[in-house]
């Protein structure tokens, strides 16, 4: 989840009201301006009293956000988000299986190092959904151990013939539900799941 304000900015010449987002990767504003700034090049991130500035390229960018808003801000700028591999909980030694596979390099990347061969030796398992019968699949593999959560990687975007919905459906009637989601790379999303205790 970003960060967002109501807030008076300055981005070069002009100046309104508008509504900030600082998400993962962006830096959004909406309203009298509407700009899209990477967030990866922001630069010259300061606080000036309760106004936050920043440059962009060649222009500069003021945000009226209040000394303490503006603090906070900043040091969430300044701080890099956190990398796929710790957004799907790997990052500290956790061992995944995988079933399916898509090519993608953010998601082999993320991880390497991490896959083990059997269900027994898994922490979770990372299932590559690219049509129904791969959630069969992924279901059957994951009766084998049932308590690990499940990673549901899968393509994203319109016109995706098997996507957020019908997984989500699907794990649903199974008994499963969603507790966190995170963007892979440009085409492809992941949700975690885990399967719903017995009452």
């Amino acid at each position: 989840m970003g960060r967002e304000a109501i807030t008076r900015a300055e981005v070069g010449d002009a100046t309104g009201d508008v509504r900030a987002l600082l998400e993962s990767t962006e830096l959004i504003l909406r309203g009298d301006i509407r700009r899209r700034f990477q967030r990866d090049r922001l630069a010259d991130v300061c606080v000036d009293g309760e106004v936050l500035r920043i440059t962009f390229e060649d222009e500069t960018v003021a945000l009226h956000l209040g000394a303490g808003v503006a603090e906070t801000w900043a040091k969430a700028i300044a701080t890099p988000p956190p990398s796929l591999r710790a957004k799907l909980g790997l990052a500290k030694g956790a061992r995944a299986y995988r079933v399916g596979r898509f090519e993608d390099a953010a998601l082999d990347e993320a991880m390497a190092g991490t896959l083990v061969d059997t269900m027994a030796d898994a922490d979770m398992m990372i299932a590559c959904l690219a049509d129904p019968g791969d959630l069969d699949t992924a279901l059957a593999v994951h009766a084998g151990n049932p308590t690990i959560p499940v990673w549901a990687v899968y393509p994203k975007g319109a016109g995706v013939a098997f996507g957020d919905g019908a997984i989500r459906s699907l794990l649903r009637a199974q008994g499963f539900r969603d507790s966190k989601s995170c963007s892979v790379s440009a085409r492809l999303t992941a949700t975690r799941y885990g399967r719903t205790p017995a009452p």
